[in-house]
């Protein structure tokens, strides 16, 4: 395993003859790539572009999230590289995107600046980023066929010469699936659970028939409406194939009718002109000697790590921060390597370090504050190190007051020691999920927390995105279960555990399914 990960660090690093590593910084984004300038330039501004249209097309307000809670970027040398680092063997996997508070992050091949039609690891990595915009601006619990088909909707989005953004293009990668592989009925598309089964098939035109239905759905005059009267029925509780019957009537002539449309020589597009695009400028910055030398351990830590593989890298992150040892970024890299690897008070030091040279590094902040919240856990004297715990997420509030972290870990040196929260911490963690809604984990804390209160519609509220998350999985089927029994009162006490929400906490999201082969 060790010399895997180290083999992986090697291919990762920038050939001495490649352009240095660059950062990209926007309003909404962050990319590193060692790429030239004009064309790293070039791809952040259609990632802004892409972004105001969809916030257009969607009616949802273009809001400016506060600096770490921004999506940071990382842009690998091809797919290879992506697979190995998402290590779960997937051979069509182009682009993954993890939500996290204060640390969301996408890891990408090679995008050049898009021109004509895209290429897939642009489609993937707007795919995703979708995810990410629908998340953060619904308030409406959307069915995974919604999520997913919204998703290939906007990704087949073409970047004009004068600016404007044109959505709504045909999925011209995924007619393959649509005409070859196995069928997925409306039927299975409405019923989450035949749903489930049908994408654990090899390969089948889930994609593909959810892109032709959300298309259909949004362009048709017969059936304007019936979209949103759809997702309204299901945030009113309404179970998914029974909302669809209401919205959609007979499902045999919508079958028919998709039919009919997916054989139309012409699709609805539609034209955001650069008018209507509101983006802020883009600031290029090359990255300092150590900084370039941290990368590949800084992009390995960020994607996540096991104490294996945490202790494979430990020595190249030593390693690196000898030789830079006033370099903040590096010490801050370094404080989270020691940290995973459960060196908490090597963690603290370096991150100490790295904010004696720069009082304003957020990064040492939140390492720090793991670090000493992780001690705290097996302190004997638990109000003292929780209060300790606190100092680093204070001192990073006042610096960034809408970083999400700060406010879910004030309430979390509560709960944690089974204290009940103040009124602070209780309003701090609604706050947090208010900034961060993508993250589970802290929807799931807040679900408990509404549990414990007696407010079973925000415990709904709260857990609903995680029974619809669009990758399944046991956290998916978890808070469904929460859900069914607190509308039933059913018992929920196996499901608490540790002061906790038993909703698959460190079980791996799985990337997005990608097209196979074409037949």
């Amino acid at each position: 395993m060790r010399r895997l990960l180290l083999a992986i660090l090697v291919f990762m690093l920038p050939a001495a003859a490649q352009a240095k590593w660059l950062e990209a910084s926007s309003q909404h984004f962050v990319i590193y790539s060692d790429d030239q300038q004009e064309n790293l330039r070039k791809f952040s501004d259609q990632l802004e572009r892409f972004h105001a249209a969809v916030a257009v097309l969607l009616d949802v307000p273009s809001t400016v999230p506060s600096p770490s809670n921004r999506v940071t970027i990382y842009i690998l040398k091809n797919e290879s590289q992506v697979r190995k680092l998402a290590g779960d063997g997937q051979k069509f996997l182009y682009a993954f995107y993890i939500p996290r508070a204060g640390q969301s992050l996408a890891i990408v091949p090679r995008v050049g600046a898009a021109r004509g039609e895209l290429p897939f690891s642009m489609i993937a990595l707007l795919h995703e980023y979708t995810h990410h915009i629908t998340f953060t601006t619904s308030t409406v619990a959307m069915p995974v066929w919604v999520v997913e088909g919204s998703a290939e909707f906007f990704a087949s989005a073409k970047f004009e010469d004068d600016g404007a953004v044109r959505l709504g293009r045909p999925a011209t990668h995924r007619v393959g699936e649509l005409r070859y592989a196995d069928n997925v009925s409306l039927q299975e598309l409405f019923n989450p659970d035949m749903e489930q089964r049908a994408k654990r098939r090899d390969y089948d035109s889930f994609y593909g028939r959810s892109w032709l239905l959300y298309h259909y759905l949004t362009f048709s005059k017969e059936r304007q409406g019936q979209l949103r009267n759809y997702l309204n029925l299901i945030d009113k509780g309404v179970e998914s194939l029974d909302a669809a019957r209401q919205a959609f009537g007979d499902f045999k002539k919508l079958d028919d009718d998709l039919d009919t449309y997916f054989n139309r020589k012409t699709l609805t597009t539609v034209r955001i002109v650069p008018a209507d695009l509101k983006i802020g400028p883009v600031a290029i910055r090359e990255l300092g000697a150590g900084e370039e030398a941290i990368m590949p351990i800084r992009i390995r830590s960020r994607r996540g790590v096991d104490r294996d593989q945490a202790l494979a890298i430990l020595p190249e992150a030593r390693k690196i921060a000898a030789a830079f040892p006033r370099d903040p970024v590096v010490l801050s890299a370094l404080a989270e390597a020691e940290h995973d690897a459960g060196n908490d008070d090597a963690s603290i030091a370096a991150a100490d370090a790295a904010l004696a040279i720069d009082p304003k590094d957020v990064d040492a902040y939140v390492q720090k504050g793991y670090a000493l919240f992780a001690k705290a856990r097996k302190a004997d004297d638990k109000v003292a190190a929780y209060r300790a715990a606190r100092l680093p997420f204070v001192g990073l509030n006042k610096i960034e007051n809408d970083h999400p972290l700060p406010l879910f870990f004030y309430y979390l040196s509560f709960s944690e020691q089974g204290q009940k929260p103040n009124a602070a911490a209780l309003a701090g963690l609604r706050r947090a999920v208010e900034l961060a809604p993508f993250d589970p984990e802290l929807r799931g804390t807040l679900a408990l927390q509404a549990i414990r209160d007696g407010n079973k519609a925000e415990a709904i509220w709260g857990l609903k995105p995680i029974a619809y998350n669009p990758h399944g999985g046991k956290g998916a089927e978890m808070a469904k279960t929460i859900i069914d029994r607190l509308k039933n009162g059913g018992s929920l006490d196996d499901l608490i555990k540790d002061g906790k929400l038993q909703l698959g906490e460190g079980e791996e999201t799985p990337p997005e399914p990608q097209p196979g082969p074409k037949k």
